[in-house]
């Protein structure tokens, strides 16, 4: 139940096309709670989501994404500017590709807000424009970011469940428990006592521009989504004909490489700083509430932190509420912190260096875990 009214805005029309797939319904002397779950918290997260509700807390504030539009706009109009006007040297070149750079990681975080059906009261609309902002202001599809990003939503770090973890075992050794366990098998597809030093070399600098830069092309072709490939050329086709006759086809080439590689690094220390050191473990099938403590966790508001990381600081908040728009997540902090105090629940809140630094301390001990496994047990 909590998943389904996390996801959902029209519930109404979901249960529609749910309804054939009712297998049946359990006997009334039939438990209908499972063991595994704790019912007084769930019952307590329930009460917390009627009162989120009745907060009007699930209500967006459209001028916030008007202007929030606005001012990635503005940014991708200011780096034309600077490379029309300065020319094309080192300098103008190099700072056009930080404002670029800036342009696709906030262009990220506001299609993830379209993503998440949180803009507009109706999924369509929040679809319509979610096409067009990952679409043609960053040139990757809608339907792959929804094929794996729910996914990762419903479980967050359960190995083989989470897309977002399955780096795990090829490249990274993850969590205390698998990594022990990959040693235990003598399983060693990297060194992964080293593993948090070429983080710095296959991680954020080499995701999107070596991997994800080509697989979105793949995916979209294979899965025949022709829509999501139109918008996807819309954005290569402007960006061509906007600096092509500045740059000439090697600056061309230059700038979305580097660009590219600057949205990378941004993108992959926001997105891993509130889970790659959280609990990563096969699903143990908790409540959606623990699920998400557990594997998220938050770094301190500022207005700097709230905006360089699309409000991803309040990793926790968004989880448990998945549709709530960004701009009320500081709102229902407090009221989660209490739920998470009365039950004992860890809620953790960082400073956004200590997250980025976290990151690769937990590399360093799931290493060091995985190799002395590896060699003693």
């Amino acid at each position: 139940q909590d998943p389904f009214t996390a996801f959902h805005l029209d519930k109404t029309l979901v249960r529609k096309y749910l309804s054939p797939l009712l297998i049946g319904e359990l006997a009334p002397d039939q438990p209908s709670f499972e063991p595994s779950k704790n019912k007084k918290l769930v019952e307590d997260f329930r009460e917390l989501r009627g009162t989120v509700e009745r907060m009007g807390l699930l209500n967006p504030n459209p001028a916030f994404f008007i202007l929030y539009l606005c001012h990635i706009l503005m940014l991708d109009v200011a780096a034309w500017l600077t490379i029309w006007y300065f020319g094309a040297s080192t300098v103008p070149f190099l700072f056009s590709a930080v404002l670029l750079g800036t342009v696709q990681a906030q262009a990220g975080w506001l299609q993830h807000d379209f993503g998440h059906l949180s803009v507009f009261s109706t999924s369509k609309w929040n679809h319509w424009v979610h096409k067009f902002v990952i679409g043609h202001l960053k040139g990757a599809p809608a339907s792959w970011w929804n094929h794996l990003h729910f996914q990762h939503h419903a479980k967050p770090n359960c190995f083989r469940k989470d897309p977002d973890v399955n780096m795990h075992p090829l490249f990274f050794a993850l969590g205390k428990t698998l990594s022990v366990e990959l040693g235990v098998q003598k399983k060693k597809f990297m060194p992964y006592n080293h593993q948090h030093k070429y983080f710095f070399i296959i991680g954020p600098p080499a995701l999107v521009p070596l991997y994800f830069q080509w697989y979105i092309f793949y995916f979209v072709v294979q899965r025949k989504q022709w829509v999501d490939l139109a918008w996807m050329l819309s954005f290569y086709i402007r960006f061509s004909l906007t600096y092509w006759p500045l740059l000439g086809l090697k600056g061309l080439l230059g700038l979305i490489i580097l660009v590219r590689f600057i949205e990378s690094n941004w993108f992959v220390w926001v997105t891993q700083m509130n889970h790659i050191p959280m609990h990563i473990d096969y699903d143990k099938n908790v409540d959606w509430f623990s699920t998400q403590l557990q594997a998220t966790c938050n770094v301190h508001q500022s207005f700097f932190n709230d905006w360089f990381s699309g409000h991803l600081n309040f990793q926790i908040e968004h989880h448990l509420f998945p549709t709530m728009p960004r701009h009320n997540y500081w709102k229902v902090a407090p009221l989660v912190k209490s739920l998470c105090a009365k039950h004992g629940v860890e809620y953790q809140c960082k400073p956004l260096l200590t997250a980025f630094a976290d990151i690769v301390h937990s590399l360093k001990d799931s290493g060091e875990l995985w190799l002395d496994a590896y060699l003693h047990k």
